[in-house]
Formats: C-alpha cells, structure tokens, sequence
C-alpha cells in the first residue's frame, strides 16, 4: 500500500529535502521542511550545483571540485554554507538560503549522471543519518511528458526523478507553484496530476501557511527565484496569465500554484516522464544530455549552451 508523506513521516528521524530542477528550487523545498519540522522530523534542505543563468552564465551545473567553502559528503554531494561559491565567485542559491536560515545547505552534483546521483546521496543519507528522501519541483515540468510546446527544461528534473527511484531510502516527489515556470499549461498539469491519482500516485496536498509565507519573504529578496515568488503571490491572491523570464514566457497563476502536491516518484517514474526510464543507467550529465537530444527534447544544458540565455539576459529579466 502506498504511504502518505504525514505516514512517511512518522516513522522518520531525518529527511533530505530538496530542490530538483536547480536555481531557486531550494526555495521551493522550504514549506515542506517547515512542515516536516513541525511533525517533529529533522529536515537537510538542499539543491543542485546548477545556478540558472541570471546568476550563474557558464553553461551546465558545476562540479564538487569547482566549488570552495563546501563540506564534502560524496563524490556528488556537500554541505554548504553562507560562503560556498564557485572558483569564479558565482554564489550559490543555497548558500543564500544557508544565510536567511542560518543552517547548512545541502549542495548535489549531477556531472556523474544518475548512477553518480544515486551513489552519492545513499552515501550522504547514510552519513548524515537520513532516512527519507523528499525531492521538490517548482512549477511542474518533471510532469511533462516532452511534446508540451511552452517546455525548456526536462534535464535535471529528470535526471533527479530517475535518481530518487534508485534510492536505498523512501522518497516523495513535490511540486509546488504548479505553472510557475511557464513550462506546462494549467490543462497540461491538471492531465499530468489527474493520470498520477488514477495510478493510485496522489500521496496528498498542502496548501503555503502564513508561517511558510513568513519564511519565503525572509528568504526570497536574497535570491534570485522567480517562480516561488510566484507561488507566494498565488498564496496572497494573485491569479491569472504573467509575463516571466523577461517576456520569454507566460506563467498562468491560480490558487493551485499555492499547493505542494506529494506524489508517489515511481508513478510519476513508470507513468508519465518516460525520459527518466531512459537515464538510470547515465554516468555522466553529456550522457543523459545526449539522451535528450536524440529523442528530440528539450534540455536546459543545450539551451544554455547554444547563447539564447544572452538574449534572454540582455532582455533584462531577472532583474
């Protein structure tokens, strides 16, 4: 029988949560680490090594032996802190969110593709005495199936999806800010969530409390996330079609961009992101890329790599 994450819960001492899409998705983790806490589960925020482009324009995510002030767990996973940075001095989201919380960030590396994923978080579980694992999205597109036409980044979500079934310990899948990213439309989440409940993979909802909202206004200034910006301004009423990532896209606000959905990965898995089937067995990030490229979708390695972030920089979004 499938377990809801209160159930998950109950039984767990220490849960990982983090941010699977890189950027700002670590922001995006923090409502549900509040609310893991206040069930009495010690929680590890965390994200990827991968900055969006606003903050970070050197294509791809960086690697463990690019960054400094970082507490090494795994080949593939650290520990952060207010000063962790790359060698260039690109700060990281996490290490902002670190500041605001005054905690350790966890940091996770994806050049060693799935299989290096895997390894390296058991590894760090293992370490730090966790025994769950909680991985969030922020806006929906680890939902996509791939043929959706507002769809740009299918990469990381995916890699991380794929990595979250591999893993010795229990995991749930999270989205919060549904459409926030102007990736899927509101029909295309609303299919996507609907094929995930008939499978029997919808573990439970939570909408943002004031309480959470208090946090993310303490941390959101401090970075430069855009679509748990929006799923606050949801939480506060805003609704309707806004213009994001410079006028590049169009993300489509309702009150369910204020929900974290908790859905059962392996349905998601076996279901409805059919690449991730196709990257277990990747060894490094050019091997999962490549992937996606050869079955025609969209990855946001590729994008950074072919200089369409310059227009979109030069357009003045995330300013």
């Amino acid at each position: 029988m499938k377990k809801s994450l209160e159930t998950l819960a109950g039984g767990s001492k220490k849960a990982f949560v983090i941010g699977i899409g890189g950027g700002g998705d670590v922001v995006g983790a923090i409502p549900t680490s509040n609310y893991l806490r206040r069930m009495g589960v010690a929680t590890v925020l965390g994200g990827l090594t991968w900055e969006r482009y606003v903050n970070d324009p050197e294509p791809g995510p960086r690697r463990m032996d690019e960054i400094v002030e970082v507490e090494m767990l795994s080949q593939t996973v650290g520990l952060a802190n207010p000063a962790t940075r790359t060698k260039k001095g690109v700060r990281f989201t996490e290490a902002a969110v670190s500041e605001a919380l005054r905690e350790r960030v966890l940091l996770i590396d994806p050049n060693r593709g799935v299989r290096g994923l895997v390894s390296g978080i058991n590894a760090a579980a293992e370490i730090m005495g966790a025994d769950l694992f909680i991985g969030i999205d922020t806006g929906g597109d680890v939902l996509a199936r791939g043929d959706e036409k507002g769809l740009r980044s299918m990469l990381a979500d995916s890699m991380m999806l794929a990595s979250m079934v591999g893993l010795k310990i229990p995991s749930v899948l999270g989205v919060l800010g549904c459409c926030t990213d102007g990736e899927l439309t509101l029909n295309e989440f609303i299919e996507r969530l609907s094929l995930v409940a008939e499978y029997g993979g919808l573990l439970g909802a939570r909408g943002l409390t004031p309480e959470d909202l208090e946090l993310l206004d303490r941390v959101i200034p401090m970075t430069k996330t855009e679509s748990s910006a929006l799923a606050v301004r949801a939480a506060r009423g805003l609704r309707g079609k806004i213009q994001i990532r410079g006028g590049y896209r169009t993300a489509e606000l309702t009150p369910f961009s204020a929900v974290t959905f908790y859905l059962d990965p392996l349905v998601v898995f076996e279901r409805v992101n059919g690449i991730a089937k196709e990257l277990v067995n990747t060894e490094t990030i050019e091997d999962a890329d490549e992937i996606l490229r050869k079955a025609g979708l969209p990855s946001e390695l590729a994008f950074q790599r072919s200089g369409e972030w310059k227009k979109y920089l030069a357009s003045g979004a995330g300013t």
